[in-house]
Protein backbone atom coordinates (compact mmCIF):
# COMPACT_ATOMS: atom_id res chain seq x y z
CA UNK A 1 0.00 0.00 0.00
CA UNK A 2 1.54 3.28 -1.13
CA UNK A 3 1.83 6.16 1.32
CA UNK A 4 0.68 9.77 0.66
CA UNK A 5 3.11 12.19 -0.96
CA UNK A 6 5.30 14.20 1.43
CA UNK A 7 4.82 17.96 0.97
CA UNK A 8 5.34 21.23 2.83
CA UNK A 9 2.77 22.55 5.30
CA UNK A 10 1.70 25.23 2.80
CA UNK A 11 1.16 22.65 0.06
CA UNK A 12 -0.83 20.48 2.46
CA UNK A 13 -3.01 23.44 3.45
CA UNK A 14 -3.77 24.28 -0.18
CA UNK A 15 -4.69 20.67 -0.96
CA UNK A 16 -6.79 20.47 2.19
CA UNK A 17 -8.79 23.59 1.30
CA UNK A 18 -9.41 22.24 -2.20
CA UNK A 19 -10.76 19.00 -0.74
CA UNK A 20 -12.86 20.93 1.79
CA UNK A 21 -14.85 22.51 -1.03
CA UNK A 22 -15.79 19.02 -2.25
CA UNK A 23 -16.58 17.81 1.29
CA UNK A 24 -18.95 20.73 1.84
CA UNK A 25 -20.70 19.97 -1.45
CA UNK A 26 -21.19 16.35 -0.37
CA UNK A 27 -22.53 17.52 3.01
CA UNK A 28 -25.08 19.78 1.30
CA UNK A 29 -26.13 16.95 -1.01
CA UNK A 30 -26.50 14.64 2.00
CA UNK A 31 -28.73 17.16 3.76
CA UNK A 32 -30.89 17.47 0.66
CA UNK A 33 -31.15 13.68 0.44
CA UNK A 34 -32.11 13.43 4.11
CA UNK A 35 -34.86 16.01 3.58
CA UNK A 36 -36.16 14.07 0.57
CA UNK A 37 -36.12 10.86 2.62
CA UNK A 38 -38.26 12.53 5.30
CA UNK A 39 -40.81 13.36 2.61
CA UNK A 40 -41.23 9.72 1.57
CA UNK A 41 -44.80 8.42 1.92
CA UNK A 42 -45.48 5.75 4.54
CA UNK A 43 -47.42 2.48 4.61
CA UNK A 44 -49.58 1.30 7.50
CA UNK A 45 -48.50 -2.02 9.02
CA UNK A 46 -51.66 -4.04 9.56
CA UNK A 47 -50.16 -7.48 10.26
CA UNK A 48 -49.99 -8.37 13.95
CA UNK A 49 -46.50 -9.83 14.29
CA UNK A 50 -45.58 -11.71 17.45
CA UNK A 51 -41.95 -11.58 18.59
CA UNK A 52 -40.20 -13.22 21.53
CA UNK A 53 -37.76 -11.32 23.71
CA UNK A 54 -36.52 -10.93 27.24
CA UNK A 55 -39.98 -9.98 28.49
CA UNK A 56 -41.77 -12.78 26.65
CA UNK A 57 -44.13 -12.24 23.73
CA UNK A 58 -44.34 -8.79 22.13
CA UNK A 59 -46.03 -7.14 19.17
CA UNK A 60 -44.47 -4.58 16.86
CA UNK A 61 -46.18 -1.80 18.79
CA UNK A 62 -44.49 -3.01 21.98
CA UNK A 63 -41.06 -2.53 20.41
CA UNK A 64 -41.66 1.24 20.39
CA UNK A 65 -41.67 1.18 24.21
CA UNK A 66 -44.07 4.12 24.15
CA UNK A 67 -41.91 6.27 21.86
CA UNK A 68 -42.93 7.80 18.54
CA UNK A 69 -40.38 6.09 16.29
CA UNK A 70 -38.70 2.70 16.02
CA UNK A 71 -35.54 1.64 14.19
CA UNK A 72 -35.20 -2.10 13.62
CA UNK A 73 -31.91 -3.74 12.68
CA UNK A 74 -32.55 -6.86 10.62
CA UNK A 75 -29.79 -8.99 12.14
CA UNK A 76 -28.98 -12.01 9.96
CA UNK A 77 -29.24 -15.06 12.20
CA UNK A 78 -30.86 -18.10 10.57
CA UNK A 79 -32.82 -20.50 12.79
CA UNK A 80 -30.29 -23.32 12.25
CA UNK A 81 -27.23 -21.20 13.14
CA UNK A 82 -25.54 -21.14 16.55
CA UNK A 83 -23.97 -17.68 16.13
CA UNK A 84 -25.05 -14.55 14.29
CA UNK A 85 -23.68 -12.93 11.16
CA UNK A 86 -20.22 -11.38 11.59
CA UNK A 87 -21.06 -8.30 9.52
CA UNK A 88 -24.26 -7.71 11.50
CA UNK A 89 -22.29 -8.16 14.70
CA UNK A 90 -19.78 -5.51 13.63
CA UNK A 91 -22.70 -3.19 12.84
CA UNK A 92 -24.29 -3.74 16.25
CA UNK A 93 -20.93 -3.12 17.92
CA UNK A 94 -21.09 0.43 16.51
CA UNK A 95 -24.42 1.33 18.07
CA UNK A 96 -23.87 3.87 20.83
CA UNK A 97 -25.80 4.45 24.04
CA UNK A 98 -29.51 4.31 23.26
CA UNK A 99 -30.31 7.18 25.63
CA UNK A 100 -29.45 9.62 22.83
CA UNK A 101 -32.08 8.01 20.58
CA UNK A 102 -34.61 7.72 23.39
CA UNK A 103 -34.29 11.45 24.09
CA UNK A 104 -35.46 12.00 20.52
CA UNK A 105 -38.51 9.78 21.00
CA UNK A 106 -36.92 6.91 19.04
CA UNK A 107 -36.43 3.28 20.07
CA UNK A 108 -33.99 0.76 18.63
CA UNK A 109 -34.20 -3.04 18.47
CA UNK A 110 -32.54 -5.91 16.64
CA UNK A 111 -34.73 -8.64 15.14
CA UNK A 112 -33.59 -12.07 13.89
CA UNK A 113 -35.26 -15.24 12.61
CA UNK A 114 -33.35 -17.44 15.06
CA UNK A 115 -35.28 -18.63 18.14
CA UNK A 116 -34.77 -16.45 21.19
CA UNK A 117 -33.18 -19.35 23.07
CA UNK A 118 -30.42 -19.29 20.42
CA UNK A 119 -30.11 -15.50 20.36
CA UNK A 120 -29.75 -15.17 24.13
CA UNK A 121 -26.39 -16.94 24.66
CA UNK A 122 -24.83 -15.22 21.66
CA UNK A 123 -26.07 -11.83 22.88
CA UNK A 124 -24.52 -12.56 26.28
CA UNK A 125 -21.24 -13.58 24.65
CA UNK A 126 -21.11 -10.29 22.70
CA UNK A 127 -22.04 -8.23 25.75
CA UNK A 128 -24.85 -6.35 24.02
CA UNK A 129 -27.66 -4.75 25.99
CA UNK A 130 -29.81 -3.48 23.10
CA UNK A 131 -33.28 -5.06 22.81
CA UNK A 132 -33.05 -8.12 20.55
CA UNK A 133 -36.10 -10.13 19.61
CA UNK A 134 -36.86 -13.27 17.65
CA UNK A 135 -39.21 -13.24 14.67
CA UNK A 136 -39.12 -17.04 14.51
CA UNK A 137 -42.41 -18.30 13.14
CA UNK A 138 -43.68 -15.03 11.65
CA UNK A 139 -43.23 -13.27 8.29
CA UNK A 140 -41.76 -10.00 9.56
CA UNK A 141 -38.37 -10.39 7.84
CA UNK A 142 -39.95 -11.60 4.62
CA UNK A 143 -42.55 -8.82 4.56
CA UNK A 144 -39.88 -6.15 5.00
CA UNK A 145 -37.56 -7.79 2.45
CA UNK A 146 -34.81 -8.80 4.85
CA UNK A 147 -35.51 -12.42 3.89
CA UNK A 148 -36.11 -13.36 0.27
CA UNK A 149 -36.44 -16.58 -1.66
CA UNK A 150 -33.73 -17.30 -4.22
CA UNK A 151 -33.64 -20.53 -6.23
CA UNK A 152 -35.85 -22.26 -3.70
CA UNK A 153 -33.85 -21.18 -0.66
CA UNK A 154 -34.34 -18.38 1.84
CA UNK A 155 -31.63 -15.73 1.65
CA UNK A 156 -31.21 -13.19 4.44
CA UNK A 157 -29.62 -9.77 4.25
CA UNK A 158 -28.70 -7.24 6.87
CA UNK A 159 -30.81 -4.11 6.90
CA UNK A 160 -32.54 -1.36 8.81
CA UNK A 161 -36.24 -0.53 8.78
CA UNK A 162 -37.85 2.56 10.31
CA UNK A 163 -41.35 2.85 11.71
CA UNK A 164 -43.53 5.70 12.95
CA UNK A 165 -46.32 5.37 15.51
CA UNK A 166 -49.53 7.38 15.59
CA UNK A 167 -51.28 6.24 18.77
CA UNK A 168 -51.91 2.52 18.13
CA UNK A 169 -51.29 2.69 14.39
CA UNK A 170 -47.83 1.74 13.07
CA UNK A 171 -46.41 2.92 9.75
CA UNK A 172 -43.38 1.75 7.78
CA UNK A 173 -41.41 4.78 6.57
CA UNK A 174 -38.03 3.53 5.27
CA UNK A 175 -35.71 0.54 4.78
CA UNK A 176 -32.08 0.18 3.67
CA UNK A 177 -29.97 -2.91 2.99
CA UNK A 178 -26.40 -3.86 2.10
CA UNK A 179 -24.37 -0.83 0.95
CA UNK A 180 -27.13 1.39 2.37
CA UNK A 181 -25.79 0.58 5.84
CA UNK A 182 -22.31 1.94 5.17
CA UNK A 183 -21.55 4.80 7.51
CA UNK A 184 -24.44 4.02 9.88
CA UNK A 185 -24.07 3.49 13.61
CA UNK A 186 -24.00 6.93 15.20
CA UNK A 187 -27.16 8.43 16.69
CA UNK A 188 -27.26 11.16 14.03
CA UNK A 189 -26.83 8.74 11.12
CA UNK A 190 -29.66 6.53 12.39
CA UNK A 191 -31.99 9.48 12.99
CA UNK A 192 -31.30 10.67 9.44
CA UNK A 193 -33.14 7.55 8.22
CA UNK A 194 -36.30 8.34 10.14
CA UNK A 195 -39.36 10.35 9.18
CA UNK A 196 -38.79 12.89 11.99
CA UNK A 197 -35.05 13.28 11.41
CA UNK A 198 -32.61 14.48 14.07
CA UNK A 199 -35.15 16.60 15.97
CA UNK A 200 -32.40 18.93 17.11
CA UNK A 201 -34.96 21.24 18.68
CA UNK A 202 -36.29 18.43 20.89
CA UNK A 203 -33.33 17.67 23.13
CA UNK A 204 -29.84 19.11 23.28
CA UNK A 205 -27.01 16.62 23.51
CA UNK A 206 -26.26 15.65 27.11
CA UNK A 207 -24.32 13.02 28.99
CA UNK A 208 -26.32 9.84 28.53
CA UNK A 209 -27.14 9.66 32.26
CA UNK A 210 -28.53 13.20 32.32
CA UNK A 211 -31.52 12.77 30.01
CA UNK A 212 -34.93 12.74 31.61
CA UNK A 213 -36.75 9.47 30.83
Amino acid sequence: MSLPEIVSRAQWRAAREELLVKEEAVARAREALNAERRRLPMVEVETEYVFEGGDGKAGLLDLFEGRRQLIVHHFVFAPEWETGCRTCSAFLDQIGHLAHLWARDTSFAAVSRAPYTTILPFKARMGWTVPWLSSYGNDFDRDFEATREHEGELVERSGVSCFLRDRDRVFHTYSAFGPGLDGLGSTASLLDLTALGRQEDRARVRYHDEYED
